[in-house]
């Protein structure tokens, strides 16, 4: 699957699970690591944890590999890691302080129309 069509595919599942603040950075002009960063939050830790699980299990259903998922068990931040693409899920008192988003400021914003964005 093609980066732009498992940006969409996460965005999509992160909808479903009614994720807040949904923001997705274009990072392939900034960084080799990867090629889009999908930021979102959720109101509570159990709510991120669920955001976190839609995002893998619809991934894992279109045969996309999962590197690596980071928190859970009421964390207040959990990434997923597809290589590709890597998602941030956080509290939004989390999202404040780490503030991610600042680190790419200039990078193009592949966000528009996202629902969930406003």
């Amino acid at each position: 699957m093609q980066a732009e069509q498992l940006k969409d595919l996460i965005v999509n599942a992160l909808e479903d699970v009614k994720a807040k603040d949904i923001s997705v950075v274009d990072v392939r002009d900034r960084t080799s690591v990867t090629d889009f960063m999908v930021l979102a939050s959720g109101t509570s830790s159990r709510h991120i944890k669920s955001l976190a699980d839609s995002v893998v299990v619809d991934a894992k259903e279109q045969g996309v590999s999962i590197g690596s998922v980071e928190g859970g068990g009421g964390s207040d931040w959990i990434l997923v890691d597809m290589g590709d693409v890597v998602v941030h899920v956080m509290l939004p008192a989390a999202r404040e302080f780490y503030d991610l988003e600042r680190f790419w400021r200039d990078a193009p914003d592949a966000d528009a129309g996202v629902a969930g964005s406003e």
